[in-house]
């Protein structure tokens, strides 16, 4: 690896607001790309189970474009044609990156390099009837897109990690890049041959690791503004060694951060101009991009995040779905929210002192309106003297 000195010196402010105009929270949205170009732009939208207010991937761009229309999010991922029609180019791609993602279409050669280690891969989880795989090839063939219980089963049981044989073939086949998932019908992944979805100029593994491995770092450090190395490894899951083949090639331009401590990379172009403009009062998934990895929250923001869905219930601090609350470039609380019939329910809420009422209202405000709540209903606050605070501000929002 070849060692570059550091080209810039950044405080801890500056790289703050670098970090959140690249990750779309600092200036004007750009409303005319919408969804789409959300995606290309933080380069992997992360998915998952848990719907509360909304699943995950569509949280993502509600935090960045406002109440942008659920259904209008769904589309925008999923391209589907009317029956006996041509399937029309997909726009995103199903696939492992920072955990469970959707991904650029534009994106699929630079994955060759997992697609080849998935193939590579001598042991796995879940046993591979025999037969099962070519089965699950020909079906696809021969019957178009598919959903695994359409193949013959999701599970064997109602245990969630007991999956039938068609189930083990058709995911390993997502991995080793034969099948693709281009679209989820309600919350089922719709599998496909690729040969068949993926547009014929990018269907290839062409791309060695290194050139795969340096697109996905330089996109790291673009969607992120300025990390360290374990924040852009985190991004897409690479190894350290990983980027440490390839950052000096990357594109990326080393820097250093006051209070960081260790070495950085910075996208160029996130340089060239200071970043200035509005900032974006909202909730936050717990699976969004800017506060992805714990460490790197922690020390921009001073702010511990946790996930705490799978936490038994009385060791949990913050709620089992807590939303970190995004105004002025901080995070500035916590809400745990809930739903019954048209209120939306704040059942915990944590505040960072007096100054974040205002803001924490006006998120849980914009947030009932974007999924027809008509009311909110604030159940515990920890700080019991805000309570009062927080109640009034939400009625002066409400009225």
């Amino acid at each position: 690896m070849t060692t570059l000195r550091p080209t810039t010196d950044l405080s801890a402010d500056e790289a703050r607001r670098i970090a959140l105009r690249a990750q779309g929270f600092l200036g004007t949205p750009d409303r005319r790309s919408g969804v789409r170009g959300i995606l290309r732009h933080l380069g992997a939208v992360q998915l998952d189970t848990i719907s509360v207010l909304a699943r995950s991937h569509e949280l993502i761009p509600y935090a960045r474009l406002g109440a942008v229309g659920r259904k209008t999010v769904e589309k925008a991922y999923w391209t589907t044609a009317a029956a006996g029609e041509p399937s029309p180019q997909p726009h995103a791609f199903e696939y492992w990156s920072h955990a469970a993602c959707i991904l650029p279409v534009e994106e699929w050669p630079h994955f060759a390099f997992r697609r080849r280690a998935y193939r590579n891969r001598p042991h796995w989880n879940h046993e591979l009837p025999d037969g099962a795989y070519d089965q699950v090839i020909k079906q696809l063939h021969t019957e178009g897109p598919l959903t695994a219980t359409e193949l013959g089963g999701a599970k064997r049981t109602s245990e969630w990690w007991d999956w039938s044989g068609a189930k083990v073939a058709v995911e390993r086949a997502l991995m080793y890049g034969e099948v693709v998932c281009v679209e989820r019908r309600g919350w089922k992944r719709v599998y496909d041959l690729a040969e068949r979805a993926i547009p014929q100029a990018l269907l290839h593994d062409d791309l060695d690791d290194a050139e795969c491995l340096r697109r996905l770092v330089r996109l790291a450090g673009q969607s992120l503004g300025v990390g360290t190395r374990a924040d852009i490894a985190d991004y897409h899951r690479l190894k350290g060694e990983q980027v440490d083949a390839v950052i000096a090639d990357s594109g990326l331009v080393p820097v250093t951060v006051e209070g960081w401590g260790k070495p950085a990379w910075a996208d160029p172009v996130a340089l060239e101009t200071p970043p200035r403009g509005r900032h974006r009062t909202t909730l936050l998934s717990p699976f969004d991009s800017l506060i992805w990895e714990r460490a790197r929250t922690e020390r921009i923001f001073g702010f511990t995040h946790r996930l705490e869905a799978y936490v038994p219930k009385q060791k949990r601090i913050y709620g089992y779905f807590a939303m970190p609350v995004l105004a002025g470039g901080r995070l500035v609380g916590r809400v745990d929210p809930a739903r019954e019939g048209s209120t939306l329910v704040a059942k915990q809420v944590t505040l960072d002192g007096p100054k974040a009422v205002p803001a924490v209202a006006q998120a849980l405000v914009e947030a009932a309106s974007w999924v027809d709540c008509s009311d909110v209903r604030v159940e515990r606050v920890d700080a019991p003297d805000l309570r009062e605070p927080l109640a009034t501000e939400l009625t002066r929002l409400l009225a």
